[in-house]
């Protein structure tokens, strides 16, 4: 189907980046761009040939397979393909084949190259390294929607005063907005009716619109803090409104400065390791996702996020077992207490489950379990408490089968290596990402290596991990490039845990086995797997930046639920995505998929 100039034109004005070209730009690209009619199983390009440029669809299916022929992607309408390997070093990472008749736009290597170099917006598109975030940012450069309040308490005019008071005494306010069919009108503070209502000695029934602060100054949610400190100090005033598209969205006191400021993984960590019950320790915790919101908008990478808040956790943890020796006395033998899961690899985010177990001396008999019982029952219930809800697989230390001495935790391994059945790679897998919290950390230390050594000798425990780990795959499919959940509660979403982040989690465990490394991070093992050779510097560097993108995004998602008062996820709308996004996670994800493709025909690297 022969395509016209503004035919082709339009199309490009509806994908991202080339929508936002200035009309000349576009209609010049246009003028250079090939025509590519293809029958069903035509070869688009092969792995490893010279690309002709970058392609787009206008119409068909595109199916991507990797080295080992195993299905990528398939890809439809508005979907790019060929860039990686374009701007990469020109060669196809990938194989393409036409699925179906299509109809495809090629975008000559000069010319992408051209677009690269004289338009930013088509320069920030290609560029699929890690994201250079900013430093960690103060209260001052913060924006507004992290500091405010939301939902803030609002009033009628004709509300009388003493009501108003009465409200802000049960909410513990010191203002409110009084707005009239939603539009702000004005607003009362404590200040206002002590030195008006109060000293004047009004009736009881003079309404806030009496002695309100009318048309107050206004921020938007886009401003910063700077702009919330200037104007307070300007005016003389504590408390601004914060309006949007003239609807008030929220509002900023002196009160909320001073607890943002307050709010940061230090001080509560300060003051979980002070606290006498796991009640207390819960006020803490339940700040985290205020924490999170605050880390990310400061410009944390994800990696610094995912620590600063597993470190609460730790502390929490080891504060619990403090308490827990406290009640029942010194504990008769030493003892390890380790955490696995996220909080094993100190990945956890807004949403955190428990996974932990102990590890008692071999001097323990049958009479110290009841002690080592009562205590993990202690530190699992006030973990519980905290937020971090028992495990759904019953991975805890409250679980007799996860409360043995080192003889019989080595007895676990060895079985488990020896015979590789389902619940034994589950259960390694898990294992493999112990970290010690509190108490003897020499317990696991001779363990963690003959581990790893055992582990890496056996090659069909090998092979039954690597299979395990391909059970989780990324989230590819014919609907904008994305498979999405296809029922229940979440559905049509996208599961960043376990369809973006644990894949990488898992090939990353792998890694760290063939090369014996002790590492538990999953960045860190990524970058051990590269240093030790196990990994390929181009591989190790494709597959960090996979992660570091969806890391990020998962947080982001979370961060946007947060600040909409809702609890965090891990299921993100595609919807929710921009095109420039949409087309960086795909890649991601492909990535991804290459990578566990050559893991499952036995190429660890990838070059």
């Amino acid at each position: 189907m022969p395509l016209s100039q503004d035919e082709i034109t339009r199309f490009l004005k509806s994908v991202h980046p080339y929508d936002a070209l200035p009309d000349s730009a576009l209609e010049d690209v246009a003028k250079q761009i090939e025509v590519w009619e293809t029958d069903e199983d035509f070869s688009v390009y092969e792995l490893g040939h010279t690309l002709p440029g970058l392609f787009l669809i206008y119409e068909g299916l595109i199916e991507i397979t990797d080295e080992n022929g195993s299905v990528v992607s398939h890809l439809g309408l508005r979907n790019s393909f060929g860039e990686r390997g374009l701007i990469k070093n020109g060669k196809a990472a990938t194989n393409a084949r036409a699925h179906s008749p299509s109809v495809l736009i090629v975008l000559p290597s000069d010319l992408v190259s051209e677009l690269i170099a004289n338009h930013d917006v088509v320069a920030k598109f290609f560029n699929r390294s890690r994201s250079q975030r900013s430093g960690p940012q103060s209260l001052a450069t913060s924006s507004i929607d992290v500091l405010m309040a939301r939902d803030p308490a609002t009033c009628p005019p004709d509300t009388p005063v003493q009501q108003a008071a009465k409200i802000m005494r049960d909410k513990h306010i010191s203002s409110m907005c009084v707005t009239d069919s939603g539009d702000l009108q004005g607003i009362v503070t404590l200040r206002d009716i002590a030195e008006k209502f109060v000293v004047d000695a009004m009736d009881q029934n003079t309404p806030v619109s009496s002695i309100m602060t009318p048309d107050p100054v206004t921020l938007s949610p886009s401003d910063i803090g700077s702009d919330v400190l200037h104007v307070m100090m300007e005016r003389g005033i504590g408390h601004i409104p914060i309006s949007q598209a003239g609807q008030l969205v929220g509002i900023v006191t002196q009160t909320d400065l001073t607890h943002y400021q307050a709010i940061n993984s230090a001080e509560l960590v300060r003051r979980i390791a002070h606290a006498d019950t796991a009640e207390e320790m819960a006020k803490v915790t339940e700040e985290i996702p205020q924490l999170l919101v605050q880390l990310v908008a400061g410009g944390n990478r994800h990696e610094v996020v995912t620590r600063l808040i597993t470190d609460i956790a730790d502390t929490a943890t080891r504060r619990l077992l403090a308490l827990a020796e406290v009640a029942l006395g010194p504990p008769p033998v030493p003892y390890l207490w380790l955490a696995c899961g996220s909080q094993g690899r100190q990945e956890q985010t807004g949403v955190s489950d428990q996974d932990n177990c102990l590890i008692l001396d071999d001097a323990a008999n049958e009479s110290d379990f009841p002690y080592f019982t009562a205590l993990a029952k202690s530190v699992s219930d006030g973990l519980d408490t905290c937020g971090y809800f028992f495990c759904p697989g019953d991975m805890m230390a409250t679980n007799p089968r996860w409360c043995q001495t080192l003889g019989v935790w080595r007895e676990y391994f060895r079985g488990w290596i020896k015979t590789p059945n389902p619940e034994a790679q589950m259960l390694a897998s898990v294992m493999f990402d112990l970290r010690p919290i509190g108490g003897a950390f020499e317990l696991f230390a001779n363990l963690q290596a003959e581990t790893l050594e055992a582990a890496n000798s056996n090659s069909i425990f090998v092979a039954h991990l690597i299979s395990n780990s391909l059970k989780h795959t990324p989230p590819l499919g014919l609907l904008r490039g994305f498979a999405t959940v296809r029922s229940g509660e979440h559905r049509n979403t996208l599961d960043l845990k376990h369809n973006g982040v644990v894949p990488v989690v898992d090939l990353a465990r792998v890694y760290c086995l063939q090369g014996q490394l002790k590492e538990t991070n999953t960045r860190a093992r990524l970058k051990a797997a590269e240093t030790a050779g196990v990994l390929s510097h181009s591989g190790a560097r494709d597959l960090l930046d996979a992660y570091d993108l969806i890391a990020q995004t998962r947080l982001e998602h979370q961060v946007r639920l947060v600040k909409s008062g809702e609890a965090p996820n891990n299921y993100l709308p595609p919807s929710d995505l921009s095109d420039f996004e949409r087309s960086h996670l795909r890649d991601a994800f492909v990535v991804i998929k290459t990578m566990q493709s050559a893991v499952g025909h036995g190429k660890g690297m990838l070059g």
